[in-house]
C-alpha cells in the first residue's frame, strides 16, 4: 500500500475538522446579540405573535359580515308522503289532474339550491364588531412590542447577573491566592519558629473558608448560565463565553430626566378601551332591527316522474326582536361592566408604571452612589492587604490583622462587582420602564437558529 493511501484517511480527518471547527466553537455574546437573540426564540416572543395571527383572523371574521354570504346544498329523497310528494311533484313541472292526491305513490326528488344573502342593516353590530376586531389587533401589537421589551430587559439582566457572577468567581480566587501565599509564608515562619502554631491554623482555616466560597460562587455562576441560555429560549450548550470588551454595554446609556413614559402596555388598553366601547355598541344594536335580502335559484328532477324544473326566490327580510327575556339587556350590561373594568386597568397600569420609573431611577441614583464609594474602599483595601502582607511576612502584624485586611479586600472587591452590575441593570431598568428600546441604536445582529 502506498504512503498517499495511508496519509488519506489523515487527511480526510483534517479536513473533517477544518469543516467542523466553527460550529464546535463556542459562541462569542454580546448584549445586543443576547437581546436579539431572546426576542427571536424566547417562547413568550412566539406566543405574543401567535395572538397577533390570532386578533387579524378575528378581523377577517368581522369583516364577513359585511360581505354576502353564498351557500350551496343538494339532497335527494323518496317519500310516499301525500304533502312532501305533492310538493316534490309542483316543483319537477310534473302536475296532471290525472294524479290521486290521497295516493300519490313513490315519489323521488333530486334537489340543487344555490342561495346568496346580504346583511343591509344589523343595528350597528357589523361596523361595531370590525371595529372592536381592528381594535384588538392593534393592543395585540402592542402586546408584541411589550413582549419584545420585558425580553431585552430579561436578556440584559441575565447578561449582566453572569458578568456580575464570574467578576465574584474572580474576586475570590485573588482572595484565595492570597491566603495561599499567605499560607506559605506562616508556614516558613513556622518552621522557623517565628509563628505560633495556632496562627498557622487560623490561616489555613480562613484559606479552606474562602475556598468553600469560591466553589459556591462558581456553582452561582454556572447557574447564571443556564438562566442566561433559559432567557434566549434556548437549550444549554455548554460555557457561555462573553465578550470582552463588549462594545455594544455602551449603548447602554442613562435616558434623559425629562423622558416621559412610552410604555406598550398603556397603547394596549387603550385599544382594549376602544374595543370594549364597540362592544357596548355591538351589544346595544340587538335592539335594532335587522334587515337582510335574499335570493336563491333550485333545481328540481325526478325519475319517478321523468320530468325537472328549476325555479327562483329574491326578497327582502326584516327582524326586529321585540321581547327576549332581558337578554340583550344583560348582554349591555355586561360589556358596560368590561368597559369599566379596561378603564381601571388602565389608569392601575398608568399608576404602576410611574411607580416604576421612579423606583429604577432611585435605583440607578442609589447604584451609581455605590460605585464612587465601592471604587474608593477597593483602592484602599488593596493598599492596605499590601502594606499588610508585607509586614506579616517580616513578622510585624498578628495573623488576625492579615486575615481581616484580606477579607475587607475580598468583600470590597465583591461590593464594588454588584455595585457595577446594579448601575447597568438600573439604566436598563429605567429605559424598560419608560418603554424605550434597552439599548439606543439598532444593530444588524442576525439570531442564530440552531
Amino acid at each position: 500500500m502506498s504512503a498517499s493511501r495511508l496519509n488519506f484517511p489523515v487527511r480526510l480527518f483534517i479536513l473533517s475538522l477544518a469543516v467542523l471547527a466553527p460550529a464546535l466553537r463556542a459562541e462569542t455574546w454580546t448584549l445586543a446579540r443576547a437581546i436579539a437573540v431572546a426576542q427571536a426564540d424566547n417562547p413568550d416572543a412566539r406566543i405574543a405573535q401567535e395572538r397577533l395571527a390570532g386578533a387579524e383572523a378575528l378581523i377577517a371574521q368581522a369583516r364577513s359580515a359585511r360581505l354576502p354570504q353564498l351557500s350551496v346544498q343538494t339532497r335527494y329523497t323518496e317519500t310516499n308522503s301525500p304533502l312532501v310528494a305533492f310538493g316534490a311533484i309542483l316543483n319537477q313541472r310534473a302536475f296532471n289532474f290525472g294524479l290521486d292526491f290521497n295516493q300519490p305513490g313513490r315519489i323521488d326528488n333530486l334537489n340543487a339550491t344555490g342561495t346568496v344573502a346580504y346583511n343591509l342593516y344589523s343595528g350597528g353590530r357589523a361596523t361595531a364588531g370590525l371595529a372592536a376586531a381592528r381594535a384588538g389587533r392593534a393592543a395585540a401589537e402592542q402586546d408584541v412590542q411589550a413582549a419584545r421589551q420585558q425580553l431585552a430587559g430579561a436578556a440584559a439582566k441575565a447578561y449582566f447577573d453572569l458578568r456580575k457572577a464570574r467578576e465574584a468567581v474572580t474576586a475570590i480566587e485573588g482572595g484565595v491566592r492570597s491566603y495561599t501565599a499567605a499560607v506559605a509564608a506562616a508556614q516558613a515562619r513556622f518552621e522557623a519558629g517565628q509563628l505560633l502554631k495556632a496562627d498557622l491554623l487560623g490561616l489555613q482555616v480562613q484559606l479552606a473558608q474562602t475556598q468553600e466560597a469560591l466553589s459556591t460562587a462558581r456553582h452561582q455562576a454556572a447557574l447564571s448560565e443556564k438562566v442566561f441560555f433559559l432567557i434566549l429560549g434556548r437549550a444549554s450548550a455548554g460555557p457561555v463565553e462573553l465578550a470582552e470588551p463588549d462594545a455594544t454595554v455602551a449603548r447602554l446609556v442613562l435616558p434623559a430626566a425629562t423622558e416621559t413614559p412610552q410604555r406598550p402596555e398603556l397603547a394596549g388598553l387603550q385599544h382594549r378601551e376602544q374595543a370594549a366601547e364597540a362592544m357596548v355598541a355591538s351589544a346595544r344594536g340587538a335592539r335594532r332591527p335587522t334587515v337582510n335580502a335574499f335570493a336563491s335559484y333550485q333545481y328540481d328532477h325526478g325519475w319517478q316522474t321523468r320530468r325537472g324544473a328549476d325555479s327562483w326566490l329574491a326578497g327582502v327580510s326584516a327582524d326586529l326582536n321585540l321581547f327576549d327575556g332581558g337578554q340583550t339587556g344583560g348582554r349591555i350590561r355586561q360589556s358596560l361592566a368590561q368597559l369599566a373594568e379596561v378603564k381601571e386597568l388602565l389608569r392601575k397600569a398608568e399608576l404602576g408604571i410611574g411607580l416604576e420609573v421612579e423606583q429604577a431611577r432611585l435605583a440607578h441614583t442609589d447604584a451609581a452612589g455605590r460605585v464612587a464609594v465601592s471604587e474608593l474602599a477597593v483602592a484602599q483595601a488593596e493598599e492596605s492587604a499590601a502594606l499588610t502582607r508585607l509586614r506579616f511576612e517580616k513578622g510585624a502584624v498578628l495573623t488576625a490583622e492579615l486575615i481581616g485586611a484580606e477579607s475587607r479586600l475580598i468583600e470590597a472587591r465583591m461590593r464594588r462587582t454588584v455595585a457595577q452590575a446594579d448601575a447597568q441593570l438600573a439604566v436598563a431598568d429605567l429605559r424598560r420602564a419608560l418603554g424605550l428600546p434597552i439599548l439606543e441604536q439598532s444593530e444588524s445582529i442576525q439570531p442564530n437558529h440552531e
